[in-house]
């Protein structure tokens, strides 16, 4: 058989593969998507307005248009608003929209629906990278911290999640072969050791940075301001820019590399790309946010068995569920124990553990672990 009627043949595998498991849910994940962007207009408007301001939805978007009256919003509640209610949604919504669309590229390039950015290590790695920038950011790494000035700890977590991606993809691939158990438990033990680096940084710090490094572990919007989206929006905007190009190509490889690449994928290009955008969304989250876990992993399941795994609905899909979701766990984060507030990382950690569990459960018979 000639290469051009293998190629051929591959494509139409692909396509009836596809066919089969989106059962016709195009049109489903269409609406879906429609519902996503309603629902995250929605999610905005209930963050905005939630909490001890009175000021309604209105009021917010006539002061911002400009065709309010002076009473429309008082002078606290313009404050409340637009300096820590609006950059608290925002960020969030980068945030978990990165976290998302970074699981579900995971999921993909893995072959996996149990690869996520946290499960696997790369959090861990981001992680690291960030206390490593706040806890020596006044001392050897002065000079880096003054170079980049704001940007420094966003760029300090991107390095440490990149350079942890790399190592699991060269110890998870040999032969051109991804294996998920090595992968899973490659994860386990990288994220073990960035953990006990990460407890000799803190070991390190000052009472001023183990204040900082407490409530930034344990995950948290509260420090959110226009600075710190300027520092990490962009970040997660581009790192998240080139994933919708890598549909196709994320397709092509359910039926493995060798397929992928007969079928024209550029597959080394594609797992090229997908390491970096991860690495520098995830720790762009990471190093505003804190560790905020289960996003990345529940998103994009709750999404494939909605809307079927074709990643040119699954990838927007899981960017705008990813942020609804968590400026709703944000609200609720603030809310719940009101006048204090939960750290956000509880509530998807208590959220999110037995939704792995039951994932895990349902996995466990294609799994060989």
């Amino acid at each position: 058989m000639a290469l051009s009627e293998v190629v051929a043949e591959l494509k139409h595998m692909s396509h009836a593969t596809t066919r089969r498991r989106e059962g016709d849910r195009t049109l489903l994940a269409v609406l879906v998507l429609a519902g996503l962007v309603v629902a995250s207009f929605l999610a905005f408007a209930f963050s905005i307005t939630m909490g001890a301001s009175n000021a309604s939805i209105i009021d917010v978007i006539s002061t911002m248009v400009g065709s309010g009256t002076d009473s429309a919003l008082s002078s606290r509640d313009r404050i409340i608003i637009f300096d820590i209610r609006l950059p608290r949604a925002i960020l969030g919504f980068l945030i978990g929209g990165g976290l998302a669309v970074s699981g579900a590229v995971m999921q993909g390039l893995f072959r996996n629906p149990l690869a996520d950015p946290g499960l696997i290590g790369i959090s861990a790695g981001a992680s690291l990278g960030a206390v490593g920038m706040i806890v020596l950011g006044a001392g050897i790494l002065m000079p880096v911290a003054q170079l980049f000035g704001i940007f420094a700890l966003p760029i300090a977590a991107f390095i440490g999640g990149l350079a942890t991606t790399i190592i699991l993809y060269k110890v998870a691939t040999r032969h051109g072969q991804t294996s998920i158990a090595t992968m899973l438990l490659a994860g386990i033990a990288i994220g073990s050791l960035t953990l006990a680096a990460t407890g000799l940084l803190i070991y390190m710090a000052d009472d001023r940075q183990l204040r900082d490094l407490t409530f930034w572990s344990m995950g948290s919007l509260a420090g959110a301001t226009w600075g710190k989206i300027a520092a990490a929006g962009p970040i997660i905007v581009l790192a998240m820019l080139p994933l919708p190009f890598m549909a196709r190509g994320l397709n092509a490889l359910t039926l493995g590399e060798a397929a992928a690449f007969h079928m024209g994928v550029a597959v080394q290009r594609l797992k090229n790309i997908a390491i970096v955008s991860v690495a520098a969304a995830v720790g762009a989250s990471v190093a505003v946010s804190g560790g905020i876990g289960f996003i990345g992993i529940i998103v994009p399941h709750i999404l494939r068995m909605a809307i079927g795994p074709d990643h040119r609905f699954l990838l927007p899909a899981s960017a705008l569920l990813g942020g609804s979701l968590l400026i709703i766990a944000d609200v609720v984060a603030r809310t719940i124990v009101s006048p204090a507030e939960l750290p956000i990382g509880i509530i998807t950690a208590g959220v999110g553990g037995p939704f792995f569990l039951w994932m895990l459960l349902r996995q466990r018979s294609r799994l060989s672990l």
